[in-house]
């Protein structure tokens, strides 16, 4: 939720942000006009309200043969009081839901557009070239014994997979690196519950346009997460947080499920877009003012993963329009896939200013005493995905891997992934 205040002092500035996104701009006018409302409805309410205790006092101060006709009009404010109150309720109610509809306002120098429309920062570390026909990461995974479609989709249907063998131990080295480092940077780690309830997923921006994309649970009332980030921002919610040390940073260990509903025939073949998957997620809460220092720190910490790799990539500032209700700016880092002849995505990391924190009611307290919401971001260190870039770049003509040498330590000190069979 974006700050009321900000929306009442600087609308404009709230509308250049819509438009940026490609969203609404009417929306803007509209939890305007809800504001006003809201906040009419309760001035009467709070009116109506002095005015009874006022009269209270004299109905009580009241000698005993006026008191009856006092308490009769005592009962219609009574009456007019709740009916204001329910005036108000209703009121803050819409507002709610008008200013919800509204996306976290961008930082300034955020692309305007859509997908197509981010702009390269930077491209980091050589190309990888073959004098052989390079496999693709399906076909290596499959002489490696490591990686079987055909069984993922016989148990649970099509984008689900077995990891096997040194494939599966792989993912576990790659999420241990990235733990390790993590540890390292002054993370605490959490194994996440996977399932939660509406008001957290809500309150982390995740129910909006893309919410077709979530599973749930009706009979439980509970969605599957698509990411630790939702578990990890409702770990505190509803709570006053002490950052007087700095930052509150977490490294969420979990299993991941997305339904990918709007990518029908698009990276069918292989691990690249499926269902389910594990991600190291970074979770951060800190002051709203650091939180740009601290976005820039999360893409270092990213790239070092990435450079440790030996992958190819690239650091985009992702448009307006891609960024997602939550996200005040973004960056993806994108790997080179050789197969594919392009970069793609490993992963994202967040600037979501104070709009989950309002949502979720997180707050530090001020010198002066008050409390006002924490800023959020987000970014990941390690997920399945990455096993692509891993072996389509360090592919041999025979099918076998070079493990990067950071991950042998992790993998028992095994130097090549070799062909079964």
């Amino acid at each position: 939720m974006i700050d009321p205040v900000l929306l009442r002092e600087n609308p404009d500035l709230v509308k250049r942000s819509q438009e940026a996104r490609g969203e609404s701009v009417a929306l803007v006018d509209a939890a305007l006009l809800a504001d006003v409302e809201r906040r009419s409805a309760i001035a009467a309410f709070e009116e109506l309200r002095a005015e009874q205790n006022l009269f209270g006092k004299k109905v009580a101060a009241a000698p005993k043969d006026e008191k009856k006709a006092l308490v009769a009009q005592a009962q219609d404010l009574a009456a007019r009081v709740k009916a204001a109150q329910q005036d108000a309720n209703e009121a803050e109610d819409a507002f709610g839901v008008a200013i919800r509809a509204l996306g976290n306002p961008i930082i300034d120098g955020v692309p305007a557009g859509g997908e197509e429309d981010f702009i390269t920062l930077r491209t980091v570390g050589a190309k990888p070239t073959f004098d052989f026909e390079p496999r693709d990461h399906l076909e290596l995974g499959e002489l490696l014994g490591g990686i079987d479609m055909a069984r993922g989709a016989k148990v649970s249907g099509a984008r689900f997979y077995y990891l096997k063998g040194v494939v599966a131990r792989l993912e576990i080295a790659l999420m241990n690196m990235a733990l390790d480092r993590a540890l390292a940077a002054g993370f605490t780690p959490l194994i996440t519950p996977t399932l939660v309830k509406p008001e957290i997923m809500q309150g982390t921006g995740f129910l909006g346009a893309h919410a077709d994309e979530i599973y749930y649970l009706p009979a439980d009332d509970l969605y599957l997460t698509g990411t630790s980030e939702v578990a990890l921002a409702g770990y505190h919610a509803d709570e006053i947080l002490d950052l007087a040390g700095g930052p509150i940073r977490y490294a969420g260990w979990s299993t991941c499920y997305r339904r990918e509903a709007g990518s029908g025939g698009k990276d069918t073949r292989g691990i690249i877009r499926v269902h389910q998957f594990n991600k190291l997620e970074m979770f951060v809460y800190t002051l709203p003012e650091d939180a740009e220092a601290e976005h820039t720190r999360l893409v270092g910490w990213q790239e070092d993963m990435l450079q440790a790799l030996g992958l190819s990539y690239r650091v985009i500032d992702v448009a307006a329009g891609d960024l997602g209700s939550s996200a005040a700016r973004k960056y993806d880092v994108e790997a080179w896939v050789p197969t594919q002849d392009a970069y793609r995505e490993l992963t994202s990391t967040s600037n979501c200013t104070t709009f989950q924190a309002r949502r979720l009611d997180i707050r530090y307290r001020t010198e002066s005493g008050k409390t006002t919401p924490v800023a959020t971001l987000n970014g990941t260190l390690a997920t399945t995905r990455w096993i692509v870039a891993i072996l389509e770049t360090h592919q041999r003509a025979d099918g076998s891997v070079v493990v990067p040498e950071a991950l042998r330590p992790y993998l028992g000190g095994l130097d090549v992934l070799e062909p079964v069979g």
